[in-house]
Order: C-alpha cells, then sequence, then structure tokens
C-alpha cells in the first residue's frame, strides 16, 4: 500500500530506532518516489492533537524566549525583579505590535509627524495644556493610534466603555501625551478591598469606575514630568463632562436598563511594578493618585496573540463556549479564563498566567463624595474641588514643569524625527538583539 507522507505525523512520535511511540512497529524505508511505503500503519494524529502539539511546544519556546527561566523540577520562573527586566518580558509583544501597524505607519506617519514637538517648539513658562475627545475615523484618531505605539510596554486596547483623549500644548498646537479610560476589572483585589466592596456592591456599583488604561506623556513633554501634568488631567472638569455626556443615559446591553452611572474614581496601574509618576502626585493640597495596594501578578500580555488565536482553535474543537468571542461584562477576565482553561487542557498548570510582574495600582477621586457614592451611602456626587484643565495645567507646569526645565534642559535637544526610531520593528528588533540578556 503506498500513501502520501502524513504531515499531521511529527517527528517526536518516532524513537531513535525507528519505532512509533504509538505501538505502530517500524516504518518501512523511504523510497524517493513521490511516495512512501508504509509497512506498518503509523497513527496519523487528529487535527486536535496536532494543534494541543503546536501550542504547547510554541507555548514553551515562547516563554524561554521572554527569558522565563527553569528550576530543578522543570517549573517556568521569571527573570529578575526590575524595570528591566518587565521591559525585556514585554519586547516580544512589542515586536508583535509595531509588526502589526506597519503598512498603518507606513500610510499615516509622515503626515502625522508634524503634531509632534521638537525640544525648541516649547517654552516651559508657557506650556498649557488642553484635552480633546477622540472619535473614531478622524486625523487624531490616527495619531492617537500612532503615539500609543511609542510606550516600550505595549498599552491595552481596553474593554466596553471607551474614553480617548488627546493632551495638547496649546502654545505650539503640539501633541503632550495621551489618555484613555474603559471599563475596569470586574475582580481587582487592592481596589475592591480598599473601596470595602462586597461581591454584590461591586456588581451595583462598577459602574461610577473607570480605568485608565493609557495614561502618559510622550517625547519631548515626558523628560520635563509632563507624565505627571497629564495624570494630573484625569481629575478635571473635561473628563467628567465627556464620560457624562457618553454615558449619563447608557442601557444597560444585559438588564436593558437605562443606567444614570457618576464618574467618582478611576483607578490605573503601573506597567513597570512601582511608579514614580503617580506616588506623591498633589497639587495645591489635593491628591490627584494614592496608591492602594499591588496586582497579584497574573495575566496574560506574555501568551501573544496567535498563540491565543490557535487556543481558542483548540477548545472550539472540544465544544468549548469561551472560544466564541468577548461577552460584555466579561473584559480582560474573558481572555484569561480563556487562556487558562485551555492551558488545563494541554496539561499545563494555570500558574503559567502568573507572569510575577506585581503592578501598582492607583486610584483617582474624581468627587469630594466618591467613597460615599462606591459605598453606597451617597447618591449625588459632589464635585467642588474639581477644576478645569487649564487650572490644572497652570499648577503643574509650575511645580514640576519649570523646576524640571531648569534642572534638565535636554529636552531641547529633541528632534520629533525621533519618534520614527521607535516605530520601526525591524530597528526594535536589531536593538533588542544588540542588548544583554536579563540575568535572573
Amino acid at each position: 500500500m503506498y500513501l502520501h507522507w502524513p504531515t499531521a505525523i511529527l517527528s517526536d512520535d518516532l524513537v531513535g530506532d525507528g519505532s512509533s511511540r504509538h505501538g505502530g512497529g517500524l516504518i518501512a524505508d523511504l523510497r524517493q518516489l513521490g511516495n512512501v511505503a508504509v509497512r506498518n500503519r503509523a497513527r496519523v494524529l487528529s487535527p486536535n492533537e496536532t494543534l494541543a502539539r503546536r501550542i504547547r511546544a510554541r507555548l514553551r519556546r515562547h516563554l524561554l524566549r521572554l527569558g522565563f527561566q527553569t528550576d530543578a523540577d522543570g517549573n517556568l520562573q521569571r527573570p529578575a525583579d526590575s524595570k528591566a527586566s518587565v521591559r525585556s518580558l514585554h519586547r516580544l509583544q512589542r515586536l508583535e505590535r509595531l509588526r502589526e501597524n506597519e503598512l498603518f505607519l507606513r500610510r499615516c506617519a509622515s503626515g502625522l509627524l508634524p503634531s509632534f514637538a521638537d525640544g525648541t517648539d516649547i517654552s516651559p513658562t508657557a506650556m498649557e495644556a488642553y484635552i480633546e475627545l477622540v472619535k473614531p475615523d478622524t486625523m487624531q484618531s490616527d495619531l492617537f493610534r500612532m503615539a500609543s505605539l511609542l510606550w516600550s510596554v505595549p498599552v491595552s486596547r481596553g474593554y466596553g466603555r471607551r474614553l480617548r483623549f488627546l493632551v495638547w500644548d496649546k502654545q505650539n498646537e503640539k501633541l503632550m501625551g495621551l489618555i484613555a479610560l474603559g471599563d475596569p476589572p470586574f475582580n481587582q483585589g487592592a481596589r475592591d478591598g480598599h473601596i470595602q466592596w462586597s461581591s454584590s456592591d461591586r456588581e451595583d456599583r462598577l459602574i461610577h469606575l473607570m480605568d485608565a488604561f493609557i495614561l502618559g506623556a510622550i517625547p519631548p513633554y515626558n523628560k520635563l514630568l509632563g507624565g505627571k501634568l497629564v495624570a494630573s488631567l484625569v481629575r478635571s472638569q473635561e473628563i467628567v463632562n465627556a464620560f457624562r455626556a457618553r454615558y449619563r443615559n447608557s442601557v444597560g446591553l444585559i438588564s436593558k436598563k437605562t443606567k444614570h452611572p457618576s464618574l467618582v474614581a478611576v483607578t490605573t496601574s503601573s506597567a513597570l511594578g512601582r511608579s514614580s509618576v503617580y506616588n506623591r502626585l498633589t497639587l495645591a493640597g489635593t491628591k490627584y493618585f494614592e496608591p492602594i495596594g499591588f496586582t497579584g501578578g497574573w495575566g496574560h500580555f506574555h501568551v501573544p496573540r496567535d498563540l491565543f488565536e490557535d487556543m481558542r482553535r483548540y477548545l472550539a474543537l472540544h465544544g468549548h463556549t469561551y472560544p466564541r468571542g468577548y461577552e460584555f461584562g466579561d473584559g480582560p477576565n474573558w481572555r484569561l479564563r480563556t487562556i487558562r482553561a485551555a492551558l488545563d487542557m494541554l496539561g499545563f498548570r494555570a500558574d503559567l498566567l502568573r507572569h510575577g510582574v506585581n503592578r501598582e495600582v492607583f486610584i483617582c477621586w474624581m468627587a469630594d463624595n466618591s467613597r460615599d457614592i462606591l459605598r453606597g451611602v451617597s447618591r449625588r456626587p459632589k464635585y467642588h474641588s474639581l477644576l478645569a484643565a487649564s487650572d490644572i495645567s497652570r499648577l503643574a507646569r509650575e511645580r514640576w514643569i519649570v523646576p524640571r526645565a531648569a534642572r534638565d534642559a535636554s529636552y531641547a535637544e529633541w528632534s520629533r524625527d525621533e519618534i520614527l526610531g521607535p516605530l520601526d520593528w525591524r530597528g526594535v528588533e536589531r536593538s533588542y538583539a544588540s542588548e544583554q540578556p536579563i540575568e535572573a
């Protein structure tokens, strides 16, 4: 009997003497006649088994490439606990994101580049920030997309309700930074414990809270502590008004009831563990963010998108419900549960999702009585201490921007053309290859 060589038979199905691990007997000599004679029938792996083997092999290789180590028992352990090691863990994710956007950048980058500042465009004493709400399919939307690719740790695309803002410098009409708010994770121990929520409290009142999943300044404003200014703008009249205009009469997708949420708190977390931007973020006696704890170090950033799609296909072959896609209310938890279910079925321990990066969690109280509203004591928010973006900008300029410019004038040497380097995935890949590995 002559058969075409079955591509589903993998090399590791055969032991050194040519016999099959599946008990199929000896494999006959291969004859270069376009077909292969098989004396005893080898077991052909099903599509399900083939996919499972591919996922296992790719997952192991990917985690080792990221810098995870194996202990004496073969268990994966993350690299050293430092900001450099955290950036290293995100390298492949960042390259993946840049490759995905290569065509977009080729088409749009040159036209958007004039919106970025040269250092000589900036007079620190004249800096004045204002906020613009981003609408879909606009130049502003493209600019937001391009600028968000500058983060060394790739940013989330957000979940559920989303508001995106560009932060501009009025003195020169150049882009200073980005703010993006989205639905918060449903489960977050640091937040829920700080607010003193029960599970039913959280279910009833999470609608009043958003999460800043993108928040920061871009070059050269980041050299002037512009990240502190941008973060402070979260607690502004403009942000509350934009939320109210978009969601004050929103209808629940599940309950079908009209809801009347008020934005009374915004959370965020530091991508690199502890944060020097959000700590001690105080202006005129008002705390703009305060630390409330750390995440547990669980997540899915170290599982690339194409591998995740393979996991979804694998679960679908088993009739699992998770591969159907994101459902309202699931948010990032859906992706975590999908990966965890696949790992369990593939024989991996679920703690592969524990990447060990414990991010510091911060909260911004938008209203004077935010805690009372989130605890069910009050219903109407009081925004008496909320300032306009122009007032916040003035306070931040005097506290952080001008003193930093006096100490360090390197921002003035920045050229907007330098923006393009971190957006070229080939150049980024070469720079990663030249760096020394992070020691565990």
